[in-house]
């Protein structure tokens, strides 16, 4: 009862933040082993509602547990840093993964971050197999964890060619600028407008993403 009460608390704080910026929640899943919040929402929406959004699980989190410990002793605290230390891992679909693309965004290209932030989940996976102690209960974490990380290698693709789409079929306010020397898509950033340098001039990024889904200007 108490785990699940640290998790109903964790994401009600995802779920507030995402109500006060008026993102789409499609569905809570609550797993016997945690829980899940799925939001249909633009991949173009701002890093920093993203960051807020994933900060206030853990925050919730925290305050929730420091209340509970008075009411239930010191348990809950053992019960909740475990949880909270497990859900900081970076690896999908953790709030780790996603503090890590996150941070990774800022630094570099939409595209690599995501296939980083793919790789080093694999690659926590690789390590948690390497140093835990198995039960069965830890047995379905993991198994659940993989597979939520291999759907998103996947995925891959077709998350870069949404978050393409979205750029085109919409006009986001970003106050960056970017300058990218080709017609090299992978070099987008998220949060950033991009000049595309062909044939020795500079075109918008409208212009530049219309070669690529434009179809009719094809045949």
């Amino acid at each position: 009862m108490l785990f699940t009460l640290i998790i109903i608390i964790h994401e009600l704080g995802h779920i507030l933040a995402a109500l006060f910026y008026k993102w789409h929640i499609e569905k809570v899943l609550l797993l016997p082993f945690g829980a899940l919040t799925i939001f249909h929402e633009k991949i173009n929406k701002p890093l920093k509602e993203e960051f807020i959004i994933l900060i206030m699980g853990p925050l919730f989190q925290l305050i929730g547990t420091y209340f509970l410990v008075k009411f239930y002793g010191v348990p809950v605290l053992d019960y909740s840093l475990a949880i909270l230390s497990f859900n900081l891992l970076p690896s999908y679909p953790l709030d780790g993964a996603k503090f890590l693309n996150i941070i990774l965004n800022k630094i570099i290209s939409f595209k690599r971050s995501h296939l980083l932030t793919i790789y080093i989940s694999f690659l926590t996976i690789i390590i948690l197999l390497l140093k835990i102690k198995y039960n069965l209960l830890i047995v379905l974490i993991i198994v659940f964890v993989a597979v939520k990380v291999y759907l998103e290698y996947k995925d891959h693709n077709n998350i870069f060619n949404l978050f393409l789409l979205e750029r085109y079929n919409n006009d986001f306010n970003f106050k960056k600028h970017k300058n990218i020397k080709s017609l090299n898509y992978a070099k987008m950033k998220r949060d950033y407008k991009h000049l595309f340098k062909e044939k020795g001039k500079y075109i918008t990024e409208k212009e530049a993403l219309k070669k690529r889904f434009d179809f009719k200007s094809k045949m």
